[in-house]
This record gives C-alpha cells, structure tokens and sequence, in this order.
C-alpha cells in the first residue's frame, strides 16, 4: 500500500490524518509505504519537466525505461530523478490510500503538485493501474452533498472521479467526514449531531472495507517524513 497524506495541518486535530492512519492500522498487505506531502512536498513541475515529457510525446510517448536516453540537459536529469521514484510507487501498489482536506473547495497544493508530477507521458499508458484499488479519505468543514446550501461547491471529489478513471482505476473509493468545523465555529454548533454521525460512518466505512485488523506489526514499513 503506498500511503499518501495531504493536511497541511500535521497535529493530531487532523481529521483526514486520523482517519488515513486508523485505514493503515487495519492494513494486512505484504508491504507499506508512506508519504507525508505536506511535510516532504513534491516539487511543482517546472520548464525540464516540461521539455522532457513534450520530447517524450513527439515521439509517440517513450516507455519509463527509455526516458534516461531523452535527457538534454542537468536540469531534465533532476526533474527525471524527482519523477521517477513517484512513478514507481505508484505503478508497484496495490492500494492507493490518500488523505485529502478540502481547501478551499479543491485539492490539496500538494497533492495537485503530486498528481502533475506523476501524470508524465505514458506513465500509466499500459494500462497498469485497472487493478489498483485507490482510497480517498477527504474532511470537509461545511457541507457540500446535495440539499446543501453550497452544493456543487466540492471540486476535489469530480476531479479524482475523473483523474484515476481517465488512468484506467476501476475501483475508486471516496470515504468523506463533513461539517468538521462545527467544535470551532459558533454559527455552525447546531450541526455538530450531523459532524459526529458523518464521522462515525467515516470510520465504519474504513472498518468494512479492510480484512481484520493484522495480528503483527506492518511490514515493509517505508517512511518518507514521519506522520
């Protein structure tokens, strides 16, 4: 599993950060791999990126293991260097776990910044990612669903819908906990019945997707940034 989180808020009030880390608790696979965005942020794509994807498509996009022979210049390399091993993650999970607040009624800055870099041309082409099983954990403040004063509003669950299925992903889960902002905010108190429910079916949506909980410690553990 190649676990993903995305709160730039990396205190334990995270509500997406406790949700992901109760999800890989309950993991039983053969191997884990983690990744903490906001503390460890991948690079924005820049102008090498650029030029090495776009020498890549004019020649009908070239399988990863050619790339290195496209390279022009020291400043490709390290855009390569940067991109690769994100790929590699990516294409050797099984399960994709994500953490992702709603800001702003979109992505994460660094999980968009994670999703460009490993979007580079012919990537996923071979159409590698049909079996990989991708987990969405997402907090919300208010509320976005329908019936909802701003509903619509939520451009992050459209978009991945979109992404992963334009990149072949056939199983997509999205697990939401809405109205987390109702402990802080005075005119949103009335609503903190609905909060809690929202949550507790969060949490009930993690327990009935996993196996049981794994009698030993997790494997394999890879750590970049600690959690």
């Amino acid at each position: 599993m190649l676990h993903l989180d995305c709160s730039a808020n990396r205190s334990a009030e995270s509500v997406t950060r406790q949700l992901t880390r109760e999800f890989a608790d309950r993991w039983a696979g053969p191997g884990y791999r983690y990744r903490d965005l906001a503390a460890d942020p991948v690079p924005p794509i820049d102008t090498a990126y650029c030029q090495l994807g776009r020498r890549s498509e004019r020649l009908g996009v070239v399988p990863l293991v050619d790339v290195d022979q496209l390279i022009q210049s020291e400043a490709e390399a390290e855009a390569w260097a940067l991109t690769r091993p994100l790929i590699e993650e990516v294409r050797a999970a099984s399960v994709l776990l994500i953490g992702a607040p709603l800001y702003n009624y979109a992505l994460p800055a660094s999980l968009k910044a994670w999703i460009d870099r490993i979007t580079f041309p012919g990537a996923f082409a071979d159409d590698v990612l049909r079996d990989l099983r991708v987990v969405v954990v997402t907090a919300s403040g208010g509320a976005y669903g329908p019936g909802a004063p701003r509903e619509g509003w939520d451009h992050q669950e459209p978009y991945l819908r979109r992404y992963f299925g334009n990149l072949g992903v056939q199983d997509l889960t999205l697990v939401r906990a809405e109205l987390t902002l109702t402990g802080l905010v005075d005119r949103l108190a009335e609503f903190k019945p609905l909060a809690e429910r929202s949550l507790a079916e969060a949490r009930a949506r993690i327990t009935r997707w996993h196996p049981p909980v794994r009698a030993q410690a997790r494997p394999e553990v890879e750590t970049h940034a600690a959690s």
